[in-house]
């Protein structure tokens, strides 16, 4: 049988692509790609301020992440800036903030492929709670702001006009977005979480004909991910972090077959 710590891998894997699939698909409708990666680039800051005052490092890293998308939404209300240059702008500089505080922390020992990488076989029981109920509670969240999100992801004007309140749906998906960066960082890293969110929802656009079917093949997508990549990872002895990305990348090309063969039943 599997040894604890590949149980709880596993666990907690699949815990995390529960989470990321609906997340996943807004990103992937909203064309938020980038802006995954300026709050995993700021998760590096959140991490580096939890060792220093011995916090817990999710919620370090969920406060911090928080700020930073707060921090874009006001700088997109007073500036004239094009979105991407101030994603650039919080990305670059929030991860070189928390470079230049790694530096001075020279009494600490950091593991810094594990916090770019990740290292799931590391997850404790402990993190399994905060994996488990975070993500619990992003979905009921990502529950009740589902009409104003999604209608504002179709026509922001007539979400707007229906009185829906688009503003406030998309700073809460804001934070949701801070809060599975946050819960996942342990498990993937701060460069492959964006991947995470976002090549399971785009496997799942390739092969759905709705939204819904989106979000469900995303789940799925994700679920398959965890597993193929960590029983791959204790096959072939490779990392498992970029095992699991690996794998879903496998199956986003594999879904690009069924837009040849859709091609082809057209024509």
């Amino acid at each position: 049988m599997f040894d604890d710590f590949f149980i709880r891998a596993l666990i907690a894997g699949l815990g995390i692509a529960l989470v990321t699939g609906p997340l996943g698909c807004f990103v992937v409708w909203r064309r938020l790609s980038y802006f995954g990666d300026t709050l995993a680039h700021s998760a590096l800051l959140g991490v580096t301020l939890a060792y220093s005052f011995e916090l817990n490092i999710a919620l370090s890293v969920f406060i911090i992440s928080s700020l930073i998308a707060l921090i874009l939404i006001q700088l997109q209300k007073k500036t004239n800036l094009p979105g991407d240059a101030l994603l650039g702008l919080l990305a670059h500089s929030s991860l070189a903030v928390g470079l230049v505080v790694i530096g001075f922390l020279t009494f600490i020992r950091f593991d810094i492929m594990g916090l770019l990488f990740g290292d799931i076989l590391a997850v404790t029981t402990d993190d399994l709670l905060i994996i488990w109920t975070g993500g619990a509670v992003i979905l009921l969240v990502l529950k009740l702001i589902w009409k104003p999100l999604f209608a504002s992801t179709v026509n922001y004007e007539l979400a707007e006009a229906e009185g829906l309140n688009p503003d406030r749906a998309k700073a809460i998906f804001t934070i949701l977005m801070a809060a599975v960066i946050a819960i996942s960082i342990k498990m993937v890293g701060l460069l492959l979480i964006t991947g995470m969110l976002i090549i399971p929802a785009a496997m799942a656009r390739n092969i759905s004909d709705s939204p819904q079917k989106m979000m469900l093949f995303s789940i799925i997508g994700g679920l398959l991910s965890v597993l193929l990549g960590l029983f791959s990872s204790l096959e072939f002895n490779t990392s498992s972090g970029p095992s699991i990305i690996m794998a879903a990348l496998v199956l986003f090309i594999l879904s690009l077959l069924n837009i040849k063969q859709s091609i082809k039943l057209k024509n």
